[in-house]
């Protein structure tokens, strides 16, 4: 398990800027699950964060200086600048996410949220990957997570009955009278097993997994002919010490002809503004509601990014920093 005894607290001298730069102070930092894969040494998606780098991490920021025509001071900006109060940047890349102005129509933290990174995975992850359809029994796993919710959200609005798993009554409860959920799963204190049975007596069609381990073994068993079993991560798997085994029942993908595929959000970089356009409709509607878990200081840190990983947070976790001025 990642621990605040991994990170060191450093104040230097904040550095004049050239020209072509701004000078960003940040204000919050987005938290998620995939950051833990970040601060191992092997081949993923994007490169580890080195020992003595900044801890990398989604950012929203004002703009204090700026040398930067299209950015003027007192703008309020996404980007991915990591665990600092202030950085430089030239405005064209910030790592995950290029930094961009967040518009005045929505909240500041909506940009890291529903309308960030894990919105736009929940997106693309179950309509592109997933394809449900109209009748289809979607099954979510850590569904009040930031992620999860939005992906249960948006099945429900293409006409399916969806089933969520989450830890404790209160997300449970959150998940069938505020998100929509037909049913939700407390994996706490039911048999999962038996439990997703009960509640999936037709099967399952679509499996939209942020968790792995044994959660995705029960599954496996209750897939439908053709169903679509979506990777979006394994959580549950993330700090273990040694790999995981692979899941003991993976020949029901042989027997139901069913698809089990992982993906990363960045592949869809181009498609972004149609995710957003979709999303900001259904949240105007009514159709799609999020919460925000919202922890302060950055000297928390640390501890904040652990919350993922101990079910401490409901919703997107985020870190305030600062005010903006």
């Amino acid at each position: 398990m990642v621990s605040k005894e991994n990170f060191k607290f450093e104040e230097l001298e904040v550095e004049e800027i050239n020209e072509n730069q701004m000078l960003l102070k940040n204000l919050y930092f987005g938290f998620d699950p995939t950051q833990r894969g970040w601060l191992n040494d092997v081949k993923s998606y994007m490169p580890p964060v080195q020992i003595g780098e900044v801890m990398r991490s989604s950012t929203i920021s004002q703009v204090i200086e700026s040398n930067i025509p299209d950015f003027k001071e007192g703008d309020i900006v996404q980007g991915s600048f990591g665990w600092q109060e202030f950085a430089i940047t030239d405005g064209k890349a910030g790592g995950v996410i290029n930094t961009s102005k967040i518009p005045s129509t929505i909240t500041p933290t909506a940009s890291l949220s529903v309308y960030g990174i894990t919105g736009l995975t929940a997106y693309f992850g179950l309509l592109d990957v997933g394809g449900p359809k109209e009748g289809d029994t979607v099954v979510v796993s850590g569904a009040a997570g930031a992620t999860g919710s939005i992906a249960g959200q948006i099945a429900k609005i293409k006409g399916c009955r969806v089933i969520g798993i989450a830890g404790g009554t209160k997300k449970c409860n959150w998940l069938t009278e505020e998100a929509n959920f037909d049913a939700a799963i407390d994996y706490k204190s039911a048999n999962l097993g038996q439990t997703l049975r009960e509640l999936c007596p037709n099967g399952i069609d679509v499996v939209f997994d942020n968790v792995g381990g044994e959660f995705l073994d029960v599954a496996l068993t209750l897939i439908n002919m053709n169903a679509r079993i979506v990777l979006c991560g394994a959580i549950s798997t993330y700090n273990n010490e040694k790999p995981s085994p692979g899941p003991s029942n993976y020949m029901s993908l042989v027997i139901m002809r069913a698809r089990m595929e992982g993906f990363i959000v960045l592949d869809y970089l181009d498609r972004f503004p149609e995710a957003i356009k979709s999303l900001s409709k259904w949240v105007e509607e009514g159709k799609i509601t999020y919460l925000e878990d919202i922890q302060e200081g950055i000297e928390n840190a640390p501890d904040t990014l652990v919350r993922l990983f101990t079910g401490q947070n409901f919703g997107k976790q985020l870190l305030k920093i600062a005010e903006a001025d």
